[in-house]
């Protein structure tokens, strides 16, 4: 059984050696390029994303101060009502 190994041609020159150096560097900071973008976009969504939940609070905070002022409205109602009742018990 015959085997033949595979040799990988290691750069001989320092030409050779700068060529594979910078095709390397030219590889990572494509590499990192297309990282930043996608990072750049997600930040994009982040803040659109943070800008419709703050909507979403301060329609909540409107209509929670909506409720607020109908239950104290309630509240009001209903001690005028026991006050009422208290001076018809009262008369009686």
């Amino acid at each position: 059984m015959s085997s033949t190994a595979e040799l990988l041609d290691f750069p001989r020159s320092d030409k050779d050696r700068l060529r594979l150096a910078l095709r390397r560097l030219e590889a990572a900071l494509a590499e990192q390029k297309a990282a930043v973008a996608a990072f750049r976009g997600n930040l994009v969504e982040m803040r659109q994303a943070t800008h419709g939940l703050a909507s979403q609070l301060q329609d909540y905070q409107s209509r929670l101060s909506d409720t607020a002022g109908k239950v104290s409205a309630a509240r009001d109602a209903a001690k005028q009502l026991e006050h009422q009742a208290d001076s018809m018990l009262e008369r009686s």
